[in-house]
């Protein structure tokens, strides 16, 4: 097994033509290891075959790693047309499915094996021509095309891994042993089946995200930072091995809901399962099976389950142990690494210190052969479910080549595991990995379990609503064509009409999510927003306890791109706590409402249903001196105010009358218009990538007579 790569390539290098040929060998290698892998197919029925319903046949994933390639590359510009349009289109997109009975198979109609061969031998000899011509300079980085070369090879690896999940889910009389991918050897029956204890772990700082400038590929997840101050926790010393998850199972783990969780008892009710997926009943006791045979069941080797399986067993633990056990979240197995006193992936050659990268073995070993400081197998033998769905680190960015390869994972119904196994290559190997899979997901997976006090970190879910998103990158978004951002604009106008008074209590009366209202809270020691969303007031009370809010703005079509508000990075969370965000009606305001030195109504009134009432009503909530700041372009619609209620923009007894002179009419009896306006205030939202709307507010302040 030496001959395989166990660690990802580096994208520096001494001499930009020794690192083209690395790429060329290590691309060549991962292909061929690929197409090694389904000679443990036996009959053509077995390349047709579904393992399991949720997945696509083995045809499918014998061509798709073939057609990344080439769609990747069109999109790069490396190529200018298909090789096979028709084989692109079939091979292009894998299967995530939404839940256990989600894959319909009737409507596929796969092309032989003998179609796909050649195809493969094609994209084989494209892509090393694209490594031989494309200019090559160092370090590589993630604008570089060559990230479409690397893409390409570190998807070969992924695929590598889940095909020899479903080649293990295959009947056995469909597969054969091949040499490249041997099992560990068969033990002796009465190897001894090691303790679990539970182990101390210190606590400390974790730091996750990977640097821009990291000298190793990543895919868009790992980009970005993330840090937790972690308590004191206890860990188990060994991955939980089959003899352990044995008592589970004979305890009738499988048969009593009150172990599985509400999603997980519906998977366990709709599947019927009794046992771990891979575990074979026979007359003469339990047999685990591997990729290509079954054996004797190894009770030292680590069990593979699914999440399900993992945390149901962790809730009968804790009644077992009468303390609270769990998965460890992301941080606490980076903890665990950290401490494990393992070198860097790139300094272990191809002696691995753990079961991984098929360096020792094409299957699991027993828990107790890797140690890695206090614990065994902190990374290797197989994947580790923690009990973090995957989300973005901050800083998180999508890449253009690939980018639904992480987003439809953000969805809070994907986990994250985490140390890899003992067939996991390249970029799986790194400490930096996250992979996350749906948690009825079945992968060369299983887990140890912790007993911890520290918080579960909460996991973003962007928010999709257009009209939410819309709002969320008009207050938080960058500035376009030269316009400045309308909300902080209004809002600094404001402060600087008040000037240099003590300014107490400020009202911002139609917030929306509240950027206005933040900023206003840099010069006032008090400020209320108020909207009637109750669906933008949560997202400005979020940015006012969080900082951060993410939100999807889209691009074109269905295609959307991922954005934070951020409070931090526009100097707005140091008074952040100066704020209260309400949900009220504009026109009628509950009565504590009053008392404001000044009162912002930002692109408000063209919305109400009776301006001329709100605006009546500012007098009893302003004090005398206060002021009123009103922003508007005048939109008048039937759709918001009716038309006997505009204020402008109408012809009254036969003369036009606009709205400014509406304002003056209603607001006199008790306000003064400032000098210097009205003025205009520009300002564009986005709508899409190709797509803004560039209109003009004309600003009023008036100011409360004595």
């Amino acid at each position: 097994m030496g001959e395989m790569r166990i660690h990802p390539l580096r994208l520096d290098g001494r001499h930009g033509e020794e690192k083209r040929e690395e790429i060329r060998r290590v691309f060549h290698q991962t292909f061929s290891l690929n197409e090694s892998l389904y000679e443990h197919l036996h009959g053509d029925a077995a390349w047709f075959t579904q393992a399991i319903s949720l997945r696509h046949p083995l045809i499918f994933y014998f061509g798709h790693t073939a057609t990344f390639y080439t769609n990747k590359f069109l999109v790069a510009g490396l190529i200018d047309q298909h090789l096979d349009a028709d084989l692109e289109s079939i091979f292009a997109v894998g299967v995530d499915e939404m839940s256990w009975d989600d894959l319909d198979e009737t409507h596929y109609d796969w092309p032989s094996v003998e179609r796909v061969r050649p195809y493969r031998n094609q994209v084989r000899e494209m892509v090393d021509g694209v490594i031989s011509r494309l200019p090559l300079d160092l370090p590589i980085t993630w604008d570089s095309p060559w990230w479409a070369v690397l893409m390409g090879i570190e998807h070969e690896n992924i695929h590598i891994e889940t095909s020899s999940v479903l080649i293990r889910q295959l009947p056995l009389d469909r597969v054969r042993p091949v040499a490249a991918f041997t099992p560990e050897p068969l033990a002796p029956a009465a190897e001894a089946l090691p303790g679990n204890p539970l182990l101390p772990v210190a606590g400390g700082r974790v730091q996750l995200g990977k640097a821009d400038d990291d000298l190793h590929y990543g895919w868009d997840n790992e980009y970005g930072s993330h840090q937790q101050e972690l308590q004191d926790f206890a860990a188990s010393q060994h991955l939980v091995s089959n003899g352990e998850f044995l008592s589970f199972v004979e305890d009738g783990g499988y048969r009593e809901a009150r172990w599985w969780g509400e999603e997980g008892d519906e998977w366990r009710r709709f599947t019927h399962t009794e046992h771990p997926s891979f575990w074979v009943p026979s007359p003469a006791g339990w047999r685990l099976r591997l990729i290509a045979e079954e054996r004797p069941m190894p009770w030292n080797w680590p069990v593979e389950v699914n999440y399900h399986e993992a945390a149901a067993f962790c809730r009968w633990k804790s009644a077992q142990l009468g303390k609270k056990i769990r998965l460890p979240s992301e941080d606490e197995w980076r903890r665990l690494r950290d401490l494990s006193g393992l070198a860097n992936h790139d300094s272990w050659g191809e002696l691995a210190p753990a079961q991984i990268g098929l360096a020792h073995g094409a299957s699991p070993c027993p828990v107790d052969r890797y140690q890695h400081g206090a614990f065994y197998d902190v990374v290797g033998n197989v994947w580790q479910w923690t009990e973090t769905p995957i989300y973005p680190f901050d800083g998180f960015r999508v890449h253009p080549y690939y980018d639904d390869f992480t987003v439809p994972t953000f969805d809070q119904r994907h986990n994250l595991m985490k140390g890899g196994s003992f067939i996991s290559l390249g970029n799986e190997t790194q400490t930096e990995a996250r992979y996350a899979f749906r948690r009825h997901f079945f992968q060369h997976a299983g887990f140890r379990y912790v007993a911890s006090d520290n918080a579960l970190p909460e996991t973003p879910v962007y928010e999709t609503d257009t009209a939410v998103a819309q709002y969320c990158h008009f207050h938080f978004g960058p500035d376009y064509f030269g316009v400045a951002n309308y909300a902080q604009a209004i809002a600094d106008l404001a402060l600087r009409a008040w000037g240099d008074r003590p300014l107490r209590r400020a009202l911002d009366i139609g917030c929306s999510v509240g950027r206005s209202s933040f900023a206003l809270a840099r010069g006032a020691e008090q400020v209320t927003g108020i909207d009637f969303s109750t669906r933008f007031v949560q997202v400005a009370a979020r940015l006012q306890e969080k900082g951060r809010f993410p939100y999807a703005i889209t691009e074109e079509g269905e295609l959307q791109s991922h954005q934070w508000a951020d409070l931090s990075t526009l100097g707005l969370a140091e008074t952040a706590a100066r704020c209260q965000f309400v949900q009220g009606d504009a026109c009628n305001l509950k009565p504590m409402h009053r008392d404001f030195d000044l009162v912002l109504a930002a692109n408000l009134i063209d919305r109400l249903s009776d301006p001329a009432q709100f605006l009546r009503d500012m007098a009893e909530r302003i004090v005398p001196g206060g002021l009123l700041v009103l922003s508007s372009p005048y939109t008048w619609l039937e759709d918001f105010t009716p038309k006997e209620r505009w204020i402008g923009g109408v012809r009254q007894d036969g003369e036009s009358r606009n709205t400014l002179q509406g304002l003056r009419a209603i607001l006199g009896s008790h306000f003064d218009l400032q000098p210097g306006f009205p003025q205009d205030l520009p300002f564009v939202i986005r709508e899409t990538a190709r797509k803004y709307q560039h209109s003009i507010a004309q600003v009023t302040v008036w100011q409360r007579r004595s």
